[in-house]
């Protein structure tokens, strides 16, 4: 018997393929795996077709094109690799914590690049907003809203904007992402009562975050859609985008791209750049502009 299914969830090699028959733990069919593969073949997020028979073990047989995916380059030494956090989200939220840790908007700023890239709709969630008050936590995040990212205030302590986050989430195939530490485990017990995920702390030694997401999950919301909480991440390098191409995926500098004096400007120091201007009066966020600077030359995170 072939049925459809979603893959819900993915570790060691095992996945969760809920059908409209039921859950399955199928494994990838050998055929799948021939050759070196470049990236994950199967994550969570896909829509796979499974093999189901009398005394065998479900097989996974075909996955289906994916529309689009959060991915980075893996960060493990192992060659050029794509590793997908998740297939075909609709949207996705990236979780950058006030304060404790502090907030890595480079990160983020390399989060927001890959969304463009991969066409996902972003959203940036603020979180411990009562460590620092909402006016700091505006002086921090609020440049995003400007260049037309929707950017959330939350607190677990007092409830702030957790209200606002569940009905965001609803009907939808949400990703949670961002570093370790930032809240992430906390905010899906928050806006799901009854999840009771483990949560972990921040390690007291150097003030960065503990991950508790081991395996690939997706969660199913009581009012319909998807979750998926990702690892806590100490690294996001990209994948399969070339450095003449970011100039493309920060929203504010694409406008200014044909303004420029040459037509292959790089936007780093050559005279005529509509771009470097526009950081030089302010029209641009200085730290948005070196976050370009950052990814065109190669800087890692």
């Amino acid at each position: 018997m072939q049925l459809s299914g979603l893959v819900t969830r993915s570790q060691s090699g095992f996945y969760a393929v809920e059908t409209p028959q039921g859950e399955y733990l199928a494994r990838l069919r050998g055929r799948l795996k021939r050759g070196r593969p470049t990236g994950d073949i199967v994550a969570i997020g896909d829509r796979v077709e499974i093999s189901v028979e009398d005394g065998a073990e479900p097989m996974i047989e075909s996955v289906a094109p994916r529309q689009r995916a959060l991915v980075r380059r893996d960060p493990r030494p192992i060659g050029d690799y794509e590793q997908v956090l998740i297939a075909n989200p609709d949207q996705a939220l990236f979780i950058f914590a006030c304060a404790d840790p502090a907030p890595r908007l480079r990160m983020l700023d390399r989060f927001l690049v890959i969304a463009e890239a991969q066409d996902i709709a972003a959203h940036i969630v603020a979180t411990k907003v009562d460590l620092v008050g909402i006016e700091q936590a505006k002086a921090i995040f609020g440049h995003y809203t400007e260049i037309g990212y929707p950017v959330h205030y939350t607190s677990i302590s007092d409830g702030a904007g957790i209200e606002e986050l569940r009905s965001l989430l609803q009907g939808k195939v949400s990703v949670l992402a961002g570093p370790s530490g930032a809240g992430k485990t906390s905010l899906m017990n928050a806006t799901q009562p009854g999840l009771d995920l483990r949560v972990g702390d921040v390690q007291q030694g150097n003030r960065k975050g503990r991950h508790t997401t081991a395996e690939r999950l997706m969660h199913k919301l009581a009012g319909g859609g998807y979750v998926a909480d990702t690892p806590g991440l100490k690294a996001l390098a990209l994948w399969d985008i070339q450095p003449e191409e970011l100039d493309g995926y920060f929203p504010e500098i694409k406008p200014l791209i044909h303004q420029c004096r040459y037509r292959a400007c790089r936007h780093i120091e050559e005279p005529g750049c509509a771009v470097i201007e526009a950081a030089q009066t302010g029209k641009i966020h200085m730290d948005r502009y070196e976050s370009y600077l950052a990814l065109r030359q190669g800087s890692k995170e």
